[in-house]
């Protein structure tokens, strides 16, 4: 895969970015569309021109937004794992079950 240097730019400072191909270029793209608007977001709200203390409070905010997505995460995945063990109870009681009702089955002939 072909690498290639592009150039980007967050809350007007441009960088440039080794990506290795297309779909690395648009994911890079819509990584720098959102780390820029977080940047505005927070100068906005915090009225501040130091460029630093925005970036530190952007990634704050974006810190704060993968914490609470993984936490959500690991709920589904706790959820996830309840349901699981139900059905494998379900299961086997659906197996005995089936197994009763043959032996029924199979007496009544």
């Amino acid at each position: 895969m072909k690498e290639k240097i592009i150039e980007i730019e967050i809350y007007g400072q441009k960088y440039k970015i080794r990506v290795k191909g297309e779909e690395d270029e648009k994911y890079i793209g819509r990584l720098t569309s959102y780390v820029d608007q977080k940047m505005r977001e927070v100068s906005t709200k915090s009225n501040s021109v130091d460029v630093l203390k925005i970036a530190v409070l952007a990634a704050l905010n974006i810190a704060d937004e993968f914490f609470l997505c993984q936490k959500k995460i690991d709920q589904l995945d706790e959820v996830i794992g309840q349901l699981e063990h139900e059905i494998e109870s379900l299961e086997v009681r659906f197996k005995s079950d089936e197994n009763k009702f043959d032996r029924v089955k199979g007496a009544n002939r």
